[in-house]
């Protein structure tokens, strides 16, 4: 590794070496099926600035490389039954078992969040895997009636081919297994570009499975990874050999890539912006109220697609729940993401701060009352320039400002008055729609939430945040978000193609719908 890493407090060195990172240098291959040999990435840890490793970028003659592993690997792996296929998913949710803290800290050193939430997003990746063993004995087909005699139509899934994965840096490495396991189970092979932020994550994750396919006699093109900014991305939106392509990111981003695949007739999965909210009535439980709010807002510091970027408050408790609010803020600590006793790290890089000060000013140019001043923090042990502090700022909904996603730890509150339905409205009066919460006691206001008239948003909760999902559902949302799922329920049918089949199997030939042909 490059000797400007930081001083190993943190056990970084013993980390990077179990993962298989110690000979990364200038030049050098990354990782198995990186076949690189284009620019340097660097990859800058935002905790303190330090050097973690570099990766070439993929060129196109790389790509093309790394397309025939993938297309060639397919073809053998999609005749490998369906449980064996789970048999290697299960070898590597055990591995990431084994390698959970040093690929945590890994998370939590090259993103910059909490040494909790790197764990945690290992745990979700083991989680995702423990699902799709499961899942790759119950691929099921059904059985449909036939309205002719002696006929029987069965529906079948089949696998789809190379599905390719662009995953974004906040979470940079458990979006990848959410679409990894479930696509292996299905037969498909997996060609993923991670973030050109944290560069080393994806290297580390292509380490372990490379080990595994190996160790099982199975083609390395079953997994690949290439190393890129968008243009690399654009590769695979603009390849026909890649049926599905899986983007996490921006609306901006996830209009160029849905528009592209489909002038292909390929498929999205699309999973964007969120801005998300939560309704905080009268009968709402503080003790509930305040922590489901506060680590909406600033976990991950405020860089995640379900972070809590507005509270909808109504005006009978407005100030109570505003004070508790503020005064929770007031006790939260912010510094080196690795040491356990912080609760806030960093934003990624140095645009994410200017994006993050450039919102803090609009807010108060459209008329925004700050209740919490942000700004960037300087001295001993910021030294990245990365560290920020959360904000609170009373606003409006209509407010410009308020009803774009900014990747960053600045919460919004609101009053509304009535019915809670006024409530939902102000919720659902933004483009996009993934996550949203409603704190109530109330039975009828929960109901009415989560109604076909209550939220808009892929995801609705009662008296938790908006923060996090848990594997066994569908994760998504509509409208700008995207529309597509990933992770639980039957997400895993998008990695596969649907096909009916009629089989006769009587003397005749009735034709559908009592047509007569008679020669």
């Amino acid at each position: 590794m490059s000797e400007t890493l930081t001083a190993d407090k943190y056990g970084m060195q013993e980390a990077l070496k179990a993962l298989g990172l110690k000979e990364i240098n200038e030049g050098t291959s990354t990782g198995s099926n990186n076949f690189g040999g284009g620019e340097i990435i660097s990859s800058y840890s935002p905790t303190d600035g330090a050097l973690i490793g570099k990766v070439t970028t993929t060129t196109k003659e790389d790509y093309e490389k790394v397309m025939d592993a993938a297309t060639t690997a397919f073809k053998s792996f999609r005749a490998m039954p369906a449980p064996q296929r789970g048999e290697i998913v299960r070898q590597f949710g055990n591995k990431l078992r084994e390698l959970k803290e040093p690929l945590g800290k890994l998370v939590s050193y090259e993103m910059g969040k909490s040494l909790q939430e790197g764990y945690g997003e290992v745990q979700e990746m083991i989680d995702i895997c423990d699902f799709a063993v499961g899942l790759s004995r119950q691929l099921n087909g059904q059985t449909i009636p036939s309205e002719r005699p002696g006929h029987v139509m069965r529906e079948q899934w089949h696998s789809i081919g190379v599905v390719g994965i662009i995953s974004a840096f906040n979470f940079p490495v458990a979006v990848w297994a959410w679409n990894t396991a479930l696509a292996w189970i299905c037969g498909d092979v997996c060609v993923w570009k991670g973030s050109e932020k944290a560069p080393m994550c994806s290297v580390a994750c292509q380490n372990i499975i490379a080990d595994i396919l190996k160790e099982n006699n199975l083609p390395e093109g079953i997994s690949c990874i290439i190393n890129g900014d968008y243009k690399v991305g654009e590769y695979m939106t603009t390849d026909e050999r890649i049926p599905l392509v899986s983007a996490t990111g921006s609306t901006r981003m996830g209009r160029i890539v849905g528009a592209t695949v489909a002038q292909r007739f390929g498929k999205s999965l699309l999973e964007l912006g969120g801005n998300n909210a939560i309704i905080i009535t009268p009968t709402a439980d503080l003790k509930v109220v305040v922590p489901g709010a506060v680590f909406g807002a600033v976990g991950t510091c405020g860089q995640r697609c379900t972070s809590t970027r507005r509270l909808i408050i109504h005006e009978s408790v407005y100030d109570k729940v505003k004070d508790a609010i503020v005064g929770a803020y007031g006790q939260l600590t912010i510094g080196n993401p690795l040491d356990e006793k912080n609760h806030i790290g960093p934003l990624i890089d140095q645009d994410a701060v200017n994006t993050y000060l450039a919102a803090i000013e609009k807010a108060k140019a459209e008329g925004g009352n700050v209740l919490v001043d942000g700004g960037v923090l300087q001295g001993e042990g910021y030294e990245s320039g990365c560290y920020v502090k959360p904000a609170i700022i009373e606003a409006e909904n209509s407010y410009e400002i308020v009803q774009s996603e900014t990747f960053a730890p600045i919460l919004y509150l609101m009053k509304y008055s009535g019915d809670v339905e006024n409530a939902i409205d102000t919720q659902n009066g933004v483009a996009q729609g993934l996550s949203s919460a409603i704190m109530t006691n109330e039975m009828k206001e929960a109901e009415k939430f989560l109604s076909f008239a209550g939220s808009d948003c892929g995801i609705a909760n009662v008296n938790i945040g908006t923060s996090g999902a848990e594997i066994g559902g569908a994760f998504g949302g509509e409208k700008e978000t995207g529309g597509g799922r990933e992770s639980g329920s039957d997400a895993w049918k998008v990695y596969m193609r649907r096909q009916t089949n009629t089989v006769n199997y009587s003397d005749e030939l009735p034709l559908a719908q009592g047509i007569k042909f008679d020669l």
